[in-house]
């Protein structure tokens, strides 16, 4: 049990030495990771929508737009 937690530590400890020493790559990493979430987040509910809403969508519609023909 004591090689579990000292491995554990030891994740923490390293995780620590790479980004959290040096205050600008803590910033960069925090600014970086709130950017790629916030893109991935966008994707999820965009895909969800159009998912929810397919044969609804004005592009789904094939009469919409068109000019009656004389």
């Amino acid at each position: 049990m004591e090689a579990v937690a000292r491995s554990g530590r030891g994740v923490w400890e390293g995780l620590y030495r790479v980004l959290m020493r040096r205050n600008s790559v803590y910033v960069t990493f925090v600014v970086a990771g709130a950017f790629l979430g916030e893109r991935a987040v966008d994707y999820g509910v965009h895909k969800l929508w159009e998912h929810n809403n397919v044969g609804k969508r004005y592009e789904d519609i094939p009469v919409l737009g068109q000019r009656p023909s004389e």
